[in-house]
Parts: C-alpha cells; structure tokens; sequence
C-alpha cells in the first residue's frame, strides 16, 4: 500500500516527524518498507505561461517561446517539447534553479539564440523516470507560483507491506483509523456530500449467486462531460499512491478505492442491454478485458454481466466491451461486497492481479458499499456534472459475514503478554480499535468491526492489545521447563549421523523443492502417477515428486552447466506416492554422483566416478547397522536406470529398502548430458532398528590365512561366491576377502578368475595344518559342486 503523507494528515494529524510516524507504524506491524520524497529536489521553478512561440531560426525541431512568469517582462526560452503552445501552461525553472542531480540553469544560447530559463517535464522535476512532453498544468494554475508551493510537493511517499491479514489497512481511511489508534490523535474523514436524485433512470439488478455477492449497488449518472478533466489535487494524490491519470470517471474510483478501500467499476449506460446480472460464467463464453486480453472464461468464475453476455470479471476487471471512453455520456457505478472465497485464486488462475482482486480476496467492508458509492457519485457530479438516479441496493443479508462476541479474559491476557494490563487501558485500546464492549463476569465480551476480518478468537484481541500498548513495552522472560530425559532407542542410527558420512565423503546436501516438472516426473517414473496440484505455482512446479531424483538431477546440470568437474549431491525428503485415494509419504536418503573420482593432483590420475564408488558410498551407511552383513544388493532393473547397471537392495528379511545404478542412457540423451550419472536412494525407515553392536573378546591365538584362485563363470557374483563359501565353512572361518578379479588372456571366454583368501582362527587352541584342510575340505567342493569352479594352476 503506497500513499501520500499529506493526504494522511489531511484525515489524522498526529504530533510527530516522518521518521517518528514510520517508527510507529512499524512496531504496530503495519511494516513501512520505503518512505521517499513525491518529487526530485528542486528550487526557483514557477508556473509559467507561454503566451507566443515562433520556429527557431536554425533549428527544425525548437521553438522559440515568449514566457510569463509572472514578472515584469516575458521570458525567452528556446524549447523543443512536441506539445508546447501558445496559452500552454507548464513548470518554468528560472536562471539560477538547480533541477534534481544538481544540475544548474544558466543562461544559454541554443543554436544562436538566447535562452533565458526552460520549460519543464515531469521528468526533470523528478516526480516521474520519464515524460513524453512538458508537464501540462490547469488553466486555473496561477502564474509565478512555486511550483513546490503549487504541488505541495514537501511531501512523502510512504509504502507499507501489509500482511494478508490487515486487509482493513489497504486505505487511507484505515491507516488513518490505525495512526488514531497508536497516537491517540482524532481522526477527522472528508465530508461526504449528500447526492440528491436529479433523475429516475435506473437498472434492474438480479444476483443469482447470492452466498459469492451478498450486496450490490448500483447508480446510473447520465449527461456527464465527457470533455473533463481530472482536477490536479485527485491527480497528484493518484500519482503519489502509485496510478495514473485515466480520465475523471476511473480516476474518481481509483480515487474512492484508495481513500475508503472499497474497489469500484464505472460501466458505459450505452453499452449495457438490460438490466444487470451477477452470475457464473456458463461454458464456452470468453470476455476480452480493459487490458486488451481475451479470455476464455471456465463455469464457476463469477461475472457481472447484461441481459446478454458478460461485461466483467467480478471483483477483478472490467471488460473492454462496456468500458467508459471520450464518448461516453452516461455511465454506471458499481459497488459490492464479494465473498473472499469467491475471488481467492480466481485472477491469478487468468493471470491477472489487480488492486481490486488484491483486496477483494483479503476481504473489504460489507458495511462500506453505499458510503463509497455516494462519495464517488458527489465526486463524479461535482467534476463531470450530470444527473444522478436512485442507488439501485440488492442484498442477501444472511450471506454478509456475521460479527459474534468474543469472550476475553482479563487473567488469559495477563497469561499471554506475561504482563497485567489495567482494565482501564484494555476498554481504552479496543475502543479506539472501534470494538463494542460488554462487561462480563471474567472480563469482556468483544465484538469486532465488520472491516476487521482478522479477529475471530480471543487471541486475535490480545495480539490487538499488545500492539497498541507496544510490544517494546512489554517485559522480556525467558521460557521456564523442567528438562526431562527422553529415552533414546541404541538401535537406531540418526539421520544426521548418515548425512554426515557423506559430508566425509566428499557429499555436499541439497535441497530441493517437492513440487517438480510434470515433465521430468514421466521421464524418471514413468509407470508411478503423481500428485497433481490444483493451484502450482508454476506450470513446471505442477506436480508433487514421487522420486528425489529429479531434483538432484536438475541440481546437478545447474552445476554442470557451470563447469563443476565433480558433482556430489545428497538430500533427505519425503516423496509422496498416491496409492488408491491416499498420498502415502515416504522418507528418503538420496544422493547424485558425476565427474572425477577426487579433484586432480600430482600423486595419482584422475578417472571418472563408477558404479563401485557410488555402491561403496552405499556401503558405508549400511554399515552403521551392526556392518551393514544384513543387507544383500541383488540385480533389478529400474525405470530411471541403466538396465545393466542397477540393483536393488535388500534387508535381512527380504524387504525392498533402495536402489543404485547408472542413470539410464535414453534419459541422459534426452536431457543433453555427455558424462555418466549414478543415483541411490535408502528408505529412511531401514535405520530404525539396527542390530546393536555386541564386542567378541579377541582370540589370543593366531590366525592363519589361505589364498585361493579359482575360475568361474562370468555370471556368478562376487555375493554368490560369498555366500556359497560362508554356508559351506565351519566355524572356523573368520574372515572372507576378495582381493582379484581377472578376464583376459588364459581365461576361457564367458569365464573370470576370481582371486580370495579365506582366514580361520580358533578361540580355545592353535590351530593345526590338518584343521585348517579339514575345514576347506566343504568349501571347495561347494564351490565346484554348486558353481562350477574350479582351482587355478
């Protein structure tokens, strides 16, 4: 909300500086974001007339000007402004004026000819960024004026970040009414002049959606000027809230908008056939808008419409079939109460935001439409002329919102704030606040006024209080708790525990954002239907991710697209999967991996990230759990991966907790990457219950160890052999290590040699030779028996 100072005082004239009212608006939470000056710094620029112009000797483009600044002589000044003319009225800086940025106005020859000052545009006054032409002025403007006098330009622009909530503050009336409040100052509001009916013209009015438009106004004003122009006061106060002029009819509604905060629409008489209808867009009809756009409109949208088709977009903008225009004699005035829930949502979903949607969906006064509508009517009468009508009011009195009284109490006040506040104080504050008051055996029973949407529950009265008293008034106590122990399970492994093993290896976490690109949703699941969302915030935000894939995906070519050598993301989230009528939420331990092995250096080469790094980072969380011995990765192709470089992993008891692998080549193709990408994910869930770590004394006897190579077939895992070996071994066997795998030359085709050692130690005696053979006896024949394998020479 952006508005002048002056126009503030004008209602509410507290006894403090800017700084000090910026101050006060703030600590009541009514945020000043900006307060700048309405116009650049500037002195010695009067009202000036130009009374004769002749063309410029030498130049096409320049006239020469005879100016009346209000002295004795007429002032030369040379000037090239398209719109300059003889009777033409505009800001003169005088020789000696020093304009914003400094800049000095000396005595000039333009060309050969004298220049004794220059006409100005907004623009060199700093009151706009730029100007098409001179800064026209009203006839009536008195010549020799200072224009900072002339302008009350010694003013301030002041801009408010309103919460949502403070819908009542989107108006100089409620800024007013808050600035009374805080200061205990009187709030004094314009006279509104009382519009007598000069005519009997009017519009029959039928609401056939009731619980969206509880109340509807309308006036029919005909034998408007249509040659009027909008008067400076209405003009600069518009400019200083941030609009511009549009000519008096919209200005005046701009106007009202701003002043009271109840959003307006002026309609062409001429242009409307019938009488006026509030109603749902039915199917197929479009509608093009002030602002040249055409829309298709979908059944539910609500729109003010004639006896044939619609003429705007209620609550949001008017439509460019029955917009007022330099025609137009007649026109009607609109004003109503619109159901937030009717308009929340709805502009956007055109893409539109305007200052009416922006206060209509955080709520206007329902008690507010007949007063802005006779203060635009005696504004509009007394600046375009014409005759008014009879305000046309339907109303649903039973669908307009309903205040009910609020019980507070004097102990939960002093319960919140942690301060007692008099009774005196407290009746004081809500009755500035415009609240009607009851005693009640506890304290008080409260009803708010029907601009405060936002208070509903005691709660909302005592944040009420706290404001107005001052938050800085109230004292500083630190929160009392009795610190009890809470029971800690030893077997589960925290996730901060798992993100950092993956800091320590060289993991960097990301986080991303759950609602993804529909796009990239098909391309990693496929066959998994995702959540839609009814209101994304973009159309590549649209749908809420089954698979933390995506995100880190397009974390990494943000970096690599930043030329980053290595890549290595993590991050922990839910991904929601629908299942039936259900979203069911599942977390997850993700991560990404591509580029280099580890940054380049002088000690070894440089090569690519594999499949094994990625398993071994893998590895290194399941290890958390008791070793991580419970878990097996098995062979299973997935949608988003390579179909021979993928696996699923396993717990002990058969249950699906993740995936690893490559990323599939078609999906690196589609999204343009030219180096290999492996992913993982863990459920979250299969670090709960961990088996605790039991100690084993240590044998005192040694241990002895035997290395074995043996061919085997290329499709037996390294799992499998491990397996097969443990099953088949007594319990002698204390330790099974790979240390080879070869292929080539002196191996059959479709056969590897795989080198291990096997290490066997006893807790009660020294092992003999005769045991240690007596113990890999079951061992190699399972090994040849069940895989085919046999000892290499």
């Amino acid at each position: 909300m952006k508005f002048s100072e002056k126009w503030l005082r004008e209602w509410v004239n507290p006894a403090m500086s800017t700084e000090e009212l910026s101050t006060v608006l703030t600590m009541s939470g009514l945020e000043v974001e900006a307060v700048e000056p309405v116009a650049g710094a500037f002195s010695n620029v009067v009202v000036g007339q130009v009374r004769s112009m002749e063309p410029h000797p030498n130049a096409d483009k320049l006239n020469v000007c005879q100016v009346d600044v209000g002295g004795d002589e007429l002032l030369q000044i040379v000037c090239g402004a398209a719109n300059v003319a003889v009777d033409f009225k505009a800001p003169v800086a005088l020789v000696g004026a020093r304009l914003p940025g400094d800049f000095k106005i000396k005595k000039a020859k333009l060309r050969g000819v004298p220049s004794f000052g220059m006409l100005c545009s907004v623009a060199e006054l700093g009151m706009a960024e730029s100007a098409d032409g001179l800064m026209a002025l009203p006839v009536d403007a008195p010549i020799g004026q200072d224009m900072r006098e002339y302008l009350w330009l010694d003013d301030q622009s002041f801009e408010l970040g309103l919460t949502p909530n403070r819908a009542d503050c989107l108006s100089i009336a409620g800024i007013a009414r808050e600035v009374g409040t805080l200061a205990k100052a009187e709030v004094t509001p314009d006279d509104i002049d009382v519009v007598t009916e000069q005519s009997d013209r009017q519009l029959n009015v039928r609401i056939e959606v009731e619980q969206d438009c509880p109340r509807y106004l309308c006036q029919v004003i005909e034998g408007i000027d249509p040659a009027a122009r909008t008067p400076l006061w209405i003009a600069e106060a518009l400019r200083r809230s941030g609009l511009r002029s549009l000519g008096p009819v919209v200005d005046i509604t701009n106007f009202v908008l701003l002043e009271l905060g109840q959003p307006m629409h002026a309609f062409d008489l001429a242009k409307i056939d019938g009488g006026i209808r509030v109603r749902h867009a039915a199917a197929g009809e479009s509608l093009e808008l002030l602002d040249g756009q055409k829309i298709a409109l979908t059944e539910g949208t609500m729109v003010i419409a004639d006896d044939q088709n619609p003429l705007a977009l209620a609550g949001i903008m008017g439509g460019q079939g029955s917009a007022v225009s330099d025609d137009t004699r007649s026109i009607v005035l609109e004003s109503a109460f619109f159901n937030p829930l009717s308009i929340a949502g709805r502009a956007r979903r055109y893409g539109l935001h305007t200052d009416s949607s922006h206060r209509f969906e955080r709520g206007v006064d329902p008690a507010l439409q007949r007063m802005a509508l006779q203060r635009a009517t005696s504004l509009l009468l007394s600046i375009v002329g014409g005759s008014a009508g009879p305000v046309v009011e339907v109303v649903h009195e039973k669908q307009l919102p309903c205040r009910n009284a609020i019980t507070l109490r004097a102990a939960r006040i002093q319960r919140v704030l942690g301060k007692e506040i008099a009774s005196d104080e407290v009746m004081d504050i809500l009755q500035r606040l415009g609240m009607s008051i009851a005693p009640s055996e506890t304290g008080w029973l409260v009803t708010a006024p029907s601009f405060r949407f936002d208070i509903e529950i005691e709660e909302d009265l005592i944040e009420e209080i706290a404001r107005v008293h001052g938050y800085d008034q109230l004292p500083t106590t630190l929160p009392k708790t009795v610190a009890t122990m809470q029971p800690h399970r030893e077997g589960r492994v925290e996730l901060t525990r798992l993100k950092e093993i993956l800091v320590v290896r060289g993991y960097q976490e990301a986080i991303t954002y759950s609602f993804i690109d529909p796009e990239m949703q098909r391309l990693i699941s496929p066959h998994e239907e995702a959540v839609t969302l009814m209101n994304p915030i973009s159309a590549d935000m649209s749908v809420m991710r089954t698979s933390l894939w995506p995100g880190l995906i397009q974390a990494m070519m943000h970096n690599l697209n930043r030329q980053q050598p290595i890549v290595k993301f993590f991050e922990s989230g839910l991904k929601f999967i629908k299942q039936n009528d259900e979203i069911i939420q599942e977390k997850f331990l993700s991560g990404i991996v591509t580029g280099q092995q580890s940054p380049e250096q002088w000690a070894e080469k440089t090569r690519a990230v594999d499949f094994f790094d990625l398993k071994g980072d893998v590895e290194a969380l399941l290890a958390t759990l008791a070793g991580g011995q419970d878990f097996s990765f098995t062979a299973e192709e997935c949608d988003a991966l390579h179909p021979g470089q993928s696996a699923a992993i396993y717990d002990v008891e058969g249950q699906k907790v993740g995936m690893l692998g490559a990323l599939h080549p078609a999906i690196e193709a589609k999204l343009g990457l030219s180096q290999k990408v492996y992913l993982f994910e863990l459920a979250v869930n299969c670090f709960e219950n961990a088996k605790i770590p039991r100690f084993e004394p240590l044998s005192k006897y040694p241990e002895i160890r035997r290395d074995f190579s043996v061919v085997l077939s290329e499709t037996v895992t390294i799992q499998t052999l491990k397996k097969t070996v443990e099953v088949a071994a007594t319990s002698l066997l204390k330790n099974f290590q790979l240390f080879d795998v070869y292929q080539g030359k002196g191996i059959d085709s479709g056969r590897k040699s795989v080198a291990f050692s096997l290490t066997f130690q006893d807790h009660s005696r020294t092992l003999e030779e005769a045991d240690v053979e007596a113990a890999l006896a079951p061992v190699l024949s399972a090994l040849t028996d069940q895989l085919d394998a046999t000892l290499r020479k």
